[in-house]
């Protein structure tokens, strides 16, 4: 699977399939920490930790020392989705006292939909979570605190809201293992996301939380009240836009079995909840990378429950997760011989060659605003910017959703690339500042423009 991924991934970043969001950010961010500048990604408008509290990507710089290619990330992401099995495997083998078994279902978590398409949805830190989270439950299940508090702390360090499912996490361990450790956990996961988006990310942008607009019903005040007096209108809302599809993708790999004893799957109810419950349509759509964080708790779940059954029962219940794993990974995981495709530019098509040529023509140093694709390419600078950005506010800042005036900053862009063929919003945005600029590289795909010296 890691080849796979890494190969795949690497050949759609070669092909400009990947993008500002979500590629170039973090690719910028991290090259800035590597040559000692603030991360302010350009890209987006942001500090690299002020979008989210991602600090394991500072264990990334040293590697922005060693290796130049672009590609690092996708192969780091790929080691660290397929190095999720582990875990996975340890725990099934003991669990189930059976090395076929364990196999088995570090399988069923490699060939999951969320798992595949994580490892082919540009790069996420979140892909750290199978590995991380996946160990946390295991040295739970099995005592191992030591490596659990490694694993909370490393789950913790990729993103604020891993605490919702740490937090049920601990909730478990002071019910079933430790109820010290299980409300240490729950207490200080808790504390840390509160001040990760109120303390860190209100501190370093000076905003606070900017997601309250994916909560329906017009934030949290209408959430509770149409929970309570409009209980009908929120079940509309939650089998609403394939919700429940959403959740049978998630769920038909395991056979459903995690049900028979759910306690452990539980762990990540609540992310799911949320998942669901957002206005957010990549949140509750398997082919986004929302959803693998709650994988680990589905995938031990299902090897808990079966190990609390008796085990004449054992072998047809490990048969039916294989088989509708591999039904599910047929159907909805975008892997070899499946039905699913992944449709992408080639690193030979023509007009992938033609932006390499024109980018080319680019100085290293130079002060960019490219067409979004090209922009994941042109990453590793100070400043770089998605067309139409900076002659037009678009998904930049701190409210993404602002547009229409021109950055203050404009002035600064040396050199620009754009299609030879422009759409009609990007040719009237280019139209308003085209003066200032020189053709200084064409060819039948791309031009490349440079301000002129006045």
């Amino acid at each position: 699977m890691f080849l796979y991924l890494a190969a795949l991934s690497i050949e759609l970043h070669r092909g400009l399939n990947t993008s500002a969001y979500d590629f170039g950010l973090y690719d910028q961010g991290i090259w800035l920490l590597s040559r000692f500048h603030s991360p302010f990604v350009t890209l987006m408008g942001r500090n690299l930790f002020g979008d989210h509290t991602s600090f394991v990507l500072i264990f990334l710089v040293p590697l922005y020392w060693v290796f130049g290619s672009s590609f690092l990330l996708f192969v780091v992401q790929s080691l660290a989705i397929s190095a999720g099995a582990i875990p996975v495997f340890l725990y099934a083998r003991k669990r189930l006292d059976s090395e076929s078994a364990a196999t088995i279902f570090a399988i069923v978590y490699l060939i999951h939909p969320a798992t595949v398409w994580i490892g082919l949805e540009n790069f996420h830190p979140d892909s750290f979570l199978g590995l991380f989270v996946g160990a946390a439950i295991y040295a739970a299940l099995e005592k191992k605190w030591r490596l659990f508090f490694v694993s909370v702390l490393l789950s913790l360090s990729v993103k604020e809201d891993v605490a919702l499912v740490i937090v049920p996490l601990g909730v478990w361990i002071a019910c079933r293992r430790s109820r010290k450790v299980g409300l240490a956990t729950a207490a200080v996961s808790l504390w840390y996301m509160i001040l990760a988006i109120f303390g860190i990310q209100q501190g370093i942008n000076g905003a606070s939380f900017r997601n309250s607009w994916r909560i329906p019903f017009g934030g949290v005040g209408g959430l509770i009240k149409t929970t309570f007096f409009e209980p009908a209108k929120l079940l509309s809302h939650l089998v609403s836009d394939s919700r429940p599809f959403y959740l049978l993708q998630l769920f038909l790999p395991f056979a459903f079995i995690f049900a028979a004893f759910p306690e452990v799957a539980a762990i990540s109810l609540l992310v799911i909840g949320i998942n669901i419950l957002s206005t957010f349509w990549y949140q509750f759509h398997i082919e986004y990378h929302y959803s693998f964080v709650a994988l680990p708790a589905l995938v031990f779940g299902t090897v808990y429950a079966i190990g609390q059954l008796p085990i004449k029962f054992r072998r047809w219940l490990i048969g039916a997760c294989f088989v509708t794993s591999l039904f599910s990974a047929f159907i909805w995981s975008p892997l070899p011989g499946a039905r699913t495709d992944v449709a992408y530019n080639g690193s030979r098509h023509p007009m992938v060659a033609a932006a390499n040529e024109a980018m080319s023509k680019i100085p290293k140093s130079a002060v960019v605003s490219a067409y979004h694709p090209l922009t994941a390419q042109l990453a590793r600078r100070e400043q770089i910017y998605a067309f139409p950005v900076p002659f037009k506010r678009a998904l930049y800042g701190l409210d993404v959703f602002a547009e229409g005036d021109v950055m203050p900053f404009a002035a600064e862009i040396e050199f620009v690339i754009l299609p030879a063929s422009l759409d009609y919003q990007t040719q009237q945005v280019w139209s308003v500042v085209a003066s200032d600029f020189e053709i200084t590289f064409a060819n039948s795909w791309w031009v490349v423009y440079r301000r002129i010296s006045k």
